[in-house]
């Protein structure tokens, strides 16, 4: 059967996360019936990453297989028309060999967190950042980040449910700078635990405000205790920007 890559941009405000819900909206559900309505065919997609309720995506990536082959151009469009009114996009669809898988096949998952670090609040972005009043000092949280960096243990930045059978993940990439209003986390890795990068955010926000050192992260990281990590920050502000391959 032919299989497809899909690029994918989604708000992920009106939906609990990517994966199908019983009785809650999903991602995955209104991308599943538009296949379904141009194609005729009840199939079941796979995402490089199963995105929490609230979470965004720019460069969301899935695959899916067909009976037989369409013109990749005409899934977009057909795609775009039948995702109609649901806040989803089709950047781009191709055809990929039969092995390509969107989420085992994937080398680097890139995350960005957005924080609007102002005294007013979030209007057009209400849904979008996490808003912060109070000043953060984003160069300290920087260097907190670099401090973390490599293959670790990270129990600590770990959801209670996660389901992953290690805890020990490298983390190839954490960045933070600001641009104006805004502070932006940068993250990659080939992989993430549940709730790791929002973990991280809450912890290096604490920093930002002067309450941890950067040293503080460090020490939370190599407790491996989940009572050593900051809030978890909201899923307003996540977005996956983009999968390697």
């Amino acid at each position: 059967m032919p299989r497809y890559r899909l690029t994918i941009e989604y708000d992920g405000t009106p939906f609990h996360g990517w994966q199908r819900q019983l009785h809650s909206p999903s991602v995955q559900a209104a991308l599943e019936a538009a296949i379904l309505g141009f194609s005729g065919q009840a199939v079941i997609t796979q995402a490089a990453g199963r995105t929490d309720t609230g979470v965004h995506a720019t460069g969301q990536v899935a695959h899916f297989d067909l009976a037989r082959e369409w013109d990749p151009f005409r899934i977009r469009e057909a795609l775009n028309f039948h995702l109609r009114p649901h806040p989803i996009g089709i950047i781009e669809a191709e055809a990929v060999p039969a092995s390509f898988e969107a989420r085992f096949s994937a080398r680097a998952r890139h995350y960005q967190y957005r924080i609007l670090n102002r005294r007013a609040p979030a209007i057009l972005e209400r849904s979008r950042v996490w808003h912060l009043p109070m000043p953060l000092d984003a160069g300290a949280m920087h260097a907190a980040a670099q401090l973390i960096l490599g293959t670790h243990d990270f129990t600590t930045f770990r959801a209670a449910e996660c389901q992953a059978k290690s805890p020990v993940k490298s983390l190839d990439r954490l960045d933070v700078r600001r641009e104006g209003d805004h502070i932006l986390v940068s993250a990659s890795a080939r992989s993430f635990l549940h709730h790791q990068v929002r973990s991280l955010v809450g912890s290096l926000k604490l920093v930002g405000e002067g309450k941890w050192r950067p040293a503080d992260l460090r020490a939370a990281l190599d407790a491996t205790d989940r009572s050593r990590c900051g809030a978890l920050a909201p899923s307003a502000g996540l977005y996956l920007v983009k999968v390697d391959y």
